[in-house]
């Protein structure tokens, strides 16, 4: 393993850090992260607008509802 060490670290010397860049590879890579975001908005989007938002009238709200205005008028 440091023998493998010895010969690599030559090499990482040798790349410029100031001119090091992401290249294609990068590039690729983020196109496709934005490519699949923007699907997943797409496709919850479609999924929030058949969402129904109005909750149906619970029976037992409505009748503890009741049952408190009809205590409040015995007071």
């Amino acid at each position: 393993m440091s023998l493998a060490m010895t010969h690599l670290v030559p090499l990482a010397k040798e790349v410029d850090e100031n001119k090091v860049t992401p290249g294609v590879l990068g590039f690729i890579v983020f196109a496709a992260m934005a490519v699949a975001v923007w699907g997943l908005m797409k496709s919850m989007s479609k999924h929030m607008g058949k969402v129904d938002f109005k909750e149906p009238a619970d029976p037992e709200d409505a009748s503890a509802a009741t049952a408190g205005e009809a205590h409040d008028r015995v007071r």
